[in-house]
């Protein structure tokens, strides 16, 4: 059998060309975490349930951060996030959710706001949460 270079591999010592040598033939990742959360340090107290953007990345936390101390940032997960209540504000099952960061809501509109994941569960004009599968 022929030579190959696993992708992922441990990265050791060794010859280019050799798996997980990181040689001329191709590069190689390493795993870390499974991602479904992110180290994450606040710069001040924040509670749980704080709606954090980085960039176009939009995580949650999961328990009270302290302030500069690191933690962790949910960005995968289900989870009952605030929308504004009132005409126009319904989410059908599936629909594209996005974050606004000024009003601090789930919204419908893409304009100007983050990808946060999609709805999976109805929720009405009157209803002032929306639950979302997180995915970016």
């Amino acid at each position: 059998m022929g030579d190959s270079i696993p992708i992922g591999g441990e990265g050791g010592e060794g010859e280019p060309g050799e798996p997980g040598s990181g040689g001329s033939q191709m590069s190689t990742t390493k795993f870390v975490q499974e991602g479904a959360a992110i180290d994450y340090t606040p710069g001040a107290d924040i509670p749980a349930g704080t709606v954090v953007v980085q960039g176009d990345l939009v995580g949650t936390t999961r328990v009270d951060l302290k302030a500069n101390q690191l933690g962790s940032l949910a960005v995968q997960g289900v989870f009952d996030f605030p929308k504004a209540a009132g005409a126009g504000t319904a989410f059908t099952v599936g629909t594209l959710a996005y974050w606004d960061a000024v009003a601090k809501v789930a919204t419908k509109t893409a304009a100007g706001n983050k990808v946060i994941g999609k709805a999976v569960r109805a929720a009405a004009d009157a209803d002032t949460t929306v639950r979302i599968r997180m995915s970016q």
